[in-house]
């Protein structure tokens, strides 16, 4: 089975994922579901915690990991997509774990394969996983998670993670609000948009903040990184839980000394990531 994003899962399948994931935190006595399996990570934009949580997780399942490297690849030579999934594909992997700039990649891929195809985060598109390890993060502090209150703050017109969120937001009936500049909100969506940024963290369990994805050029929608900071940036300890998919620009959407607030689950999201994609592994090999 692929997991491509959540738009595909329904809150079954997500319970079962998540329930899964607390197992494997909780004991060190598990199957290894993945022995012997090939899992190729296909990573053509850079990343420290997704790429390495993902090896990481296969790796406790017994899987072996190869890590494919488009720069060194028939790519270059000018072969295409197709043809290069195609040959990856009759060495039969169990596993691609794929990320690309291009939204929908995960999903062209998954028509080329008979492996199963991981979405780790494609264009604006989604980023399944974090989306996850979210969830377990923010089920670990509040053990119920329907009915939560949550704004996210930030890039939201270009963040994958985002709108992975807004699908389980629906999934567990969250109420759900987005802040940010004008120019970093999406139009014509029925979600709240704060008004300000007391509103936005005020009588709410999670705030999520998000990256200014200078990569994707979002930066040129703002006068400058302390001007975001000043009007957009959290500055203070608040009364919310704060989570980061990472990176973070430290003293831009968050500020240094707030990094260290017990509130903060920065840390705690990355520690739960190797359980999450763990899990999500087991589902796919199981389903």
């Amino acid at each position: 089975m692929h997991c491509l994003g959540l738009k595909y899962f329904n809150k079954n399948q997500v319970e079962s994922i998540l329930e899964k994931a607390v197992y494997f935190k909780s004991t060190k006595n598990y199957t290894k579901s993945l022995q012997d399996a090939i899992v190729i990570n296909m990573f053509f934009e850079n990343s420290t915690r997704t790429k390495t949580s993902f090896e990481i997780a296969a790796l406790k399942l017994g899987a072996r990991v190869v890590n494919f490297d488009y720069t060194k690849s028939s790519l270059q030579k000018g072969e295409n997509w197709i043809d290069t999934i195609t040959n990856l594909n009759a060495m039969h992997p169990d596993f691609f774990v794929i990320r690309h700039s291009y939204s929908g990649f995960a999903y062209y891929i998954s028509q080329f394969t008979q492996a199963n195809v991981i979405n780790a985060g494609d264009g604006t598109n989604e980023h399944p996983s974090q989306a996850l390890l979210d969830l377990m993060t923010m089920y670990e502090h509040k053990k119920d998670i329907e009915n939560l209150k949550v704004c996210i703050i930030g890039d939201i017109i270009n963040s994958r993670v985002a709108r992975s969120h807004m699908y389980l937001a629906k999934m567990f009936n969250w109420d759900l609000s987005f802040y940010g500049p004008s120019t970093f909100l999406p139009q014509n969506i029925d979600i709240k948009i704060e008004k300000d940024l007391n509103q936005a963290i005020s009588n709410k369990d999670f705030v999520i903040l998000l990256r200014i994805q200078l990569e994707r050029k979002s930066g040129v929608n703002i006068p400058s990184l302390g001007e975001y900071n000043k009007f957009f940036g959290i500055k203070e300890p608040i009364g919310a839980y704060i989570m980061h998919p990472g990176p973070v620009n430290r003293d831009v959407e968050l500020d240094s000394t707030v990094y260290i607030d017990r509130n903060v689950l920065i840390t705690k999201q990355v520690e739960n990531g190797v359980f999450v994609r763990m899990a999500i592994f087991d589902f796919c090999i199981s389903n």
